[in-house]
């Protein structure tokens, strides 16, 4: 499946080499099949496609930018808003009283794979890459998670301080990896971006002389008691690692209390880990890693605790919140999107945010190809982009689509009240996560590099011997968020007339312009409209199996 362009843009698309050859200014996609249920969009050191900066429309127009299964990628078209209804069967009603979270942003992470696949590319390919993720012409990530020191996706296991008995962290130091590889390349992504980038920084293990069990790998947690001398090295450790950034001017706005403590519970498992219970989690929070950090120069960097599956929630945030000593240093919860299926995340994160609405919800990590009955890279799969927006949306909020709301029209009219329409929200559903967080932000086409074979899929997958990297459909299904959601944008309520497959959430922007972001995952178009009170009304339809985000100027205040 190849898209046709028309003249005078020029393409050249060789199959085997994956060579492209366009003419300036053009922005489409370069399709390539591989077989699987849909296309990559080829890219290289001259070309890649990109939407650009994105104006809105005056008052009364809006736009819309769609991606499908059938090849669509962000594609942008203009409407006009109507006065009177189109009579379309379904309505999606605009509820601006019912608000809930605002968005801090979306991203992925600068693991040891991703620089490495990055810098096999020429500089030319470099520069293009990071573009199409971080620059005003690409698709806006805000977030870049971090590891602190080595993970799986490392090709190598190692920490700063591998010195036995170094309580003193007098031999901390930094990796090549950081160095040579992260640190330049988090650098150039900053220097890209038109806004300050949030880093969020999560380590996999202790150095094993730390640790009960000796190896940074298996089940092992740290040796003692939270309040001992190796529970507050390895708080000052977390210090060390933000004083030795900051001195390429690299600020974390975030970090985690540790990747995956659970994995640390188990025994035999393949990669590195450190193991915490939650009360172990709280006690070292309260005793260490919070006054560590409150003592240092880095007390406004935000402390989020789990980091870890949903599935724990919400035991783990009553153990470690309900404790006043540790919450005072705490801002939010991170969660990881396995094993999502086993637990609705009404009864995970909606249980954790209603019990304690002050702390934020904050996705950390999720990829496709993880699961061994779907496993690695598949170039060009749909599926896996519609398995993003699901979660993105189901985690941020929820809606009833079996029963359409009583009050859909008259909670968004002038003669209702505010209170009223807070009545007739969904408000109970709502799952309140502010930022999603992919995994590796590149990849190789194996899944890696990761020195224990724990291959899975990225949005963009480099070929270094051709000198291309291809994004996949779910590079632009994170667009469709991270491109139009601004940090600030707050999402708000959204009505159905009626039952309807379709999912969709709403967010009211910044500067009072409105964003709904659709998926449609039914083999059949959907013909809907919107209403919103200020504006009017706007026709739409959403092709079969595809992604769409509608936005539009608006009377509202952020």
């Amino acid at each position: 499946m190849a898209l046709s362009l028309p003249p005078p843009v020029l393409l050249a698309l060789t199959v085997l080499t994956a060579e492209v050859t366009l003419s300036e200014g053009s922005n489409k996609c370069v399709a390539r099949n591989f077989g699987h249920d849909s296309v990559v969009c080829v890219c290289n050191a001259t070309y890649c496609d990109s939407v650009g900066s994105v104006t809105l429309p005056p008052l009364g127009r809006f736009s819309s930018f769609l991606s499908s299964l059938a090849g669509s990628r962000l594609e942008p078209a203009l409407g006009q808003v109507q006065a009177n209804s189109s009579g379309a069967g379904l309505r999606l009603t605009i509820i601006p009283y019912q608000k809930y979270q605002r968005i801090r942003g979306f991203g992925g992470a600068m693991t040891d794979a991703a620089a490495i696949n990055i810098l096999s590319l020429s500089a030319g390919a470099q520069n293009q890459l990071l573009q199409q993720y971080f620059s005003s012409e690409g698709i806006g990530y805000t977030v870049v998670r971090v590891p602190m020191a080595s993970c799986d996706f490392s090709t190598r296991l190692y920490t700063y301080a591998d010195t036995p008995g170094d309580y003193n962290l007098d031999n901390f130091t930094l990796a090549p990896e950081d160095v040579k590889m992260k640190i330049p390349l988090l650098q150039r992504a900053q220097a890209l971006s038109p806004r300050p980038l949030s880093l969020l920084a999560s380590a996999w293990s202790a150095p094993a002389w730390m640790k009960t069990n000796g190896a940074l790998t298996g089940k092992g947690s740290l040796k003692g008691q939270p309040g001992g001398k190796v529970h507050k090295a390895w708080a000052q450790y977390y210090v060390r690692f933000l004083e030795e950034y900051a001195k390429y001017n690299l600020t974390f706005w975030a970090l985690t209390t540790g990747n995956e403590p659970s994995a640390g519970e188990m025994a035999n498992y393949s990669f590195q880990a450190l193991g915490f219970t939650p009360e172990e989690q709280r006690d070292w929070v309260a005793l260490d890693l919070g006054p560590a950090l409150h003592a240092s120069s880095y007390a406004r960097t935000h402390i989020l605790i789990l980091d870890d599956n949903r599935l724990l929630l919400p035991h783990w945030a009553r153990v470690v919140l309900s404790d006043i000593h540790a919450g005072r240093y705490i801002h939010g919860v991170a969660v990881h999107w396995y094993f999502d299926k086993l637990v609705p995340a009404e009864i995970s994160l909606g249980t954790t945010h209603h019990i304690y609405p002050e702390y934020y919800l904050f996705g950390t990590e999720a990829c496709a190809g993880w699961s061994p009955t779907d496993r690695g890279v598949k170039l060009g799969s749909w599926d896996r982009a519609e398995q993003y927006a699901h979660d993105i949306i189901d985690v941020s909020s929820s809606h009833l689509r079996h029963k359409p709301s009583d009050c859909s029209v008259r909670s968004a009219v002038a003669d209702v009240s505010r209170e009223e329409a807070g009545s007739c929200s969904t408000k109970d559903l709502n799952h309140y996560v502010v930022g999603w967080t992919d995994w590796n932000l590149v990849l190789d086409q194996t899944g890696g590099p990761n020195w224990v074979k724990n291959f899975v899929d990225s949005p963009v997958i480099v070929d270094a011997e051709r000198d291309v990297f291809y994004k996949q459909p779910t590079f632009y299904s994170m667009a469709h968020f991270s491109k139009f959601l601004l940090e600030g944008s707050q999402r708000v309520g959204v009505s159905p007339s009626r039952a309807t497959g379709l999912q969709y959430s709403a967010f009211i922007r910044p500067d009072g312009s409105v964003v709904l972001i659709i998926l449609n995952r039914s083999p059949s178009v959907i013909q809907f409209e919107v209403w919103d009170p200020a504006v009017g009304y706007i026709p739409s339809s959403a092709p079969a199996r595809s992604l769409l985000t509608l936005a539009w100027n608006s009377h509202y205040k952020a």
